[in-house]
This record gives C-alpha cells, sequence and structure tokens, in this order.
C-alpha cells in the first residue's frame, strides 16, 4: 500500500481508503462479513475509514469503531460525518444554515458519533454543504471549541453530487482541511476549478463514489433489479440507468483484456496526484483485495488517461441525483 499526504494535516493515509456507507445501509451482506473484510484491509495496509451517523443511525460508526477496538496497535483515521438537521440530501439553495448545521446540532451530533465510536474523530465533516454558508462565523465556532476540547482534529465538507465548485469560498476561508467530493471516469468536474484551489490551499481530497454507484465496476446491468429500501433503486431510474450503461459500453472499448472495468476506475483516480484517497465500499473480502491489487498496479498510462478525458459527463443534480 502507499500512503499520500493528507493536506494540511500532517498525516499519511493510504491511497485506498474504505468508505462504509454499504456496511449499514445497503442490503445483502452481514455484520461478520463486514468485519472481515475490514480485517482485511487494516492487514492489507488501509488506514483511513470514511463513515456517517447518517449511515444506519450510528451502525456504521459503531461498526468502526468496533474495528479500531480490534487493532489497537494500529493508527487508523476516523472520519465521519454530521448529517444536515433537516435530514435532507443534498442541500438545496434554499436551505439556511440553521435549517442544516446550527452550531447545538454541530455538537449534538458530533457527541453522538464520539459515543459510538468511542474514540476522538479524525476528521469531522459536514455531510451536505452550501457556499452560502461560507462566511458564517456560527458553525466556525463550533468546529473551533471541539477541535480545543480534543474531540475533532480535523473538519471537513462533503460536497453535493455534481456540485464540485459549491465550497470554494468556504475552502478559502481557511477552516477546512479537507474536501469529499465524486471523482471518477464519468465525473472529471472536480479537475476544473476544486483541484486546483485545494492544491493551493493545501487542503486534502477525497474522492467519493469511484465506480459511479457501481456502473465503473461492471456491478449494474440493464437487467439488475434493487431490492425493495436499497438506496440504489432510486438512485437507478430508467433515465439514469440507461445513459449511464450507453455510456459504459464505449468505456469498454478502450479497456484491454488484462485490465478489469473496476481496477481502471481505481487506477484513474489514483493517477491524480491532486487525490489524497479514494474511498470504495469494501462489503467483503474479495472487494478488499480487489481494491487493494489495482493500487499495487500503479498509475495507468499517459496515453490511456488521455482517452479517458473523452469519456467525462458533466452532469446537473436532478431530482434522483440525491
Amino acid at each position: 500500500m502507499n500512503y499520500r499526504k493528507f493536506g494540511n494535516t500532517g498525516w499519511q493515509v493510504s491511497e485506498i481508503g474504505c468508505g462504509m456507507w454499504g456496511l449499514a445501509d445497503w442490503t445483502g451482506g452481514s455484520d461478520a462479513e463486514s468485519d472481515e473484510a475490514l480485517d482485511c484491509a487494516v492487514e492489507r495496509g488501509c488506514t483511513f475509514f470514511d463513515t456517517a451517523w447518517a449511515y444506519g443511525n450510528g451502525k456504521s460508526e459503531q461498526i468502526l469503531g468496533r474495528l479500531i477496538k480490534r487493532h489497537p496497535g494500529k493508527k487508523l483515521y476516523i472520519a465521519t460525518k454530521i448529517p444536515p438537521k433537516n435530514l435532507k440530501w443534498p442541500s438545496r439553495p434554499e436551505y439556511t444554515l440553521d435549517d442544516c448545521f446550527p452550531p447545538d446540532h454541530i455538537r449534538e451530533y458530533a457527541e453522538k458519533s464520539l459515543r459510538n465510536l468511542e474514540a476522538p474523530i479524525d476528521l469531522l465533516q459536514f455531510h451536505v454543504w452550501n457556499d452560502r454558508w461560507a462566511a458564517d462565523r456560527r458553525w466556525q465556532e463550533a468546529v473551533g471549541l471541539l477541535r480545543r476540547q480534543g474531540k475533532v482534529n480535523a473538519v471537513g465538507v462533503s460536497v453535493n453530487r455534481w456540485e464540485p465548485e459549491n465550497c470554494l469560498d468556504t475552502l478559502r476561508g481557511g477552516c477546512v482541511d479537507a474536501v469529499q467530493v465524486i471523482y471518477n471516469i464519468f465525473d472529471q468536474a472536480p479537475e476544473d476549478a476544486l483541484f486546483p484551489l485545494c492544491r493551493e490551499q493545501n487542503i486534502a481530497v477525497i474522492a467519493r463514489v469511484p465506480f459511479d454507484e457501481g456502473t465503473l465496476a461492471g456491478a449494474v446491468t440493464r437487467d439488475t433489479k434493487f431490492p425493495a429500501g436499497d438506496w440504489r433503486a432510486s438512485y437507478f431510474v430508467p433515465e439514469n440507468l440507461e445513459a449511464s450503461l450507453e455510456r459504459l459500453d464505449r468505456l469498454k472499448e478502450v479497456l484491454s483484456p488484462e485490465m478489469t472495468l473496476a481496477h481502471l476506475a481505481l487506477r484513474f483516480i489514483l493517477s491524480n496526484p491532486d487525490v489524497s484517497t479514494t474511498i470504495p465500499g469494501m462489503r467483503r473480502r474479495n472487494h478488499v483485495m480487489s481494491n487493494i491489487s489495482a493500487e499495487e498496479a500503479g498509475p495507468l498510462s499517459r496515453s490511456l488517461l488521455d482517452e479517458l478525458r473523452k469519456h467525462r459527463w458533466d452532469r446537473k443534480p436532478t431530482t434522483w441525483s440525491q
């Protein structure tokens, strides 16, 4: 496993981290299977684990807390997120800071997460964001107090889907250490303005949704049916499913026989030095082994990266994009 500098924090984190949404809110699998996968990830060098209170109303945080207890001799970086008070994803332009992150709500959910994790929080993130809140001192003072109390070491924002520039003023304000953003072969827009600013401000970048919720791993087809209650059923509505798979069909034309789609997707992200870590879901041991083997294969060639630039897909938020 290779490690990268995590912005201005002084941390060195694994290039492949672990996104823990699927361990609590997606159908399939079991806690025992998840624990086995997470232990395997730690054994193979993963040190960055991203969770949130909203992932199972604290269940994912509790899973991570158990993992930390099982590996007391290893430094594992804990990243979690405060849910918006109105419990609505994503944030809409008309929502105010009081709708989403009033100071008492920030403190309340930081304490809930601390109880679930039973450990200090390395990175506390806002689970949605709107740049109109950038200059509001109230959220800054709330997280500043948590830092001074030793409960939180760093602060981040998680940017709404397909809105990578809806945080730039916030990052310029100097109170944020990391930004989490969707970045993959299809979603390349963060390269335009967000990544250059992060480079300039020495802000860490967490690349989420590396597989476009499954299409870029070859896990979604036109015949895929998600169980009732599975979030992906509301995301892969017919218009999104068909458009995604049409683009995937074109992408497969540049895929060499010796490389899987999942490896192509991860290696594309890790070929960008602006990325501090990427956080694919790893619910099973075979997911861990596949993701780490992609990391071990190293960056893609310049010619292949140039070809993948042609597969950029600029999208706008819609009712189903969440």
